[in-house]
């Protein structure tokens, strides 16, 4: 019974995400709900047949720890999209999209300091898509890699509590597992625009 009230009171005393920040001043620790939009190529055209980018999108968020220097990761749900135009001689594939989850982990540089409410951001990590379904005629969730991993690269923008990244991916796994969609590794851009609290 003694060791469960210590142990009450010990979590108790313990500070919280909040009084962190609130210790901080409102600085250190963020939530990051964001909206974006995406293009994603591939690294190769099929055997017959070419490829080009097609619009995509996500919705989720990401938490930030730190200032000046960052550590920020989170969760998005997406759509990645490819116009696949022919991959073979006499089939054409229409490649609506392929849905799954985004978890990027990254580490950053703000400029201006944490407490600024302008700013500037360098940023760059890695990332693991994990598909959960996808819209490919004559293919299915099974032809894909999942998880596939990737590295990015890019720059932010704050504006007090509004802010807007742009980033470019490449994955370092292919995009398929069956040779019917041999287009290697997937490229792609994201612009996420959200709220920062």
């Amino acid at each position: 019974m003694r060791l469960a009230l210590a142990l009450a009171f010990l979590a108790a005393s313990l500070p919280t995400p909040g009084h962190a920040q609130e210790a901080a001043g409102g600085r250190g620790f963020h939530l990051k709900p964001a909206v974006g939009l995406s293009w994603t190529g591939v690294s190769k055209d099929p055997a017959s047949g070419d490829t080009k980018a097609k619009l995509g999108w996500q919705i989720g968020g990401t938490v930030l720890l730190g200032e000046m220097l960052y550590f920020e990761g989170g969760a998005f749900y997406a759509k990645k999209s490819t116009d696949i135009t022919a991959v073979s001689a006499s089939r054409n594939i229409d490649f609506k999209g392929v849905y799954g989850v985004r978890i990027p982990a990254m580490v950053g540089y703000r400029f201006g300091g944490g407490g600024e409410s302008l700013g500037l951001r360098i940023f760059g990590g890695g990332s693991a898509f994990l598909v959960t379904s996808v819209d490919v005629e004559g293919l299915s969730k099974s032809d894909f890699e999942s998880p596939t991993y990737g590295l990015f690269a890019g720059a932010g923008l704050d504006f007090s509590s509004l802010f807007t990244d742009l980033a470019f991916e490449w994955s370092v796994t292919d995009v398929a597992k069956t040779s019917t969609i041999d287009v290697g590794q997937s490229k792609s851009v994201f612009l996420n625009v959200g709220l920062r609290f």
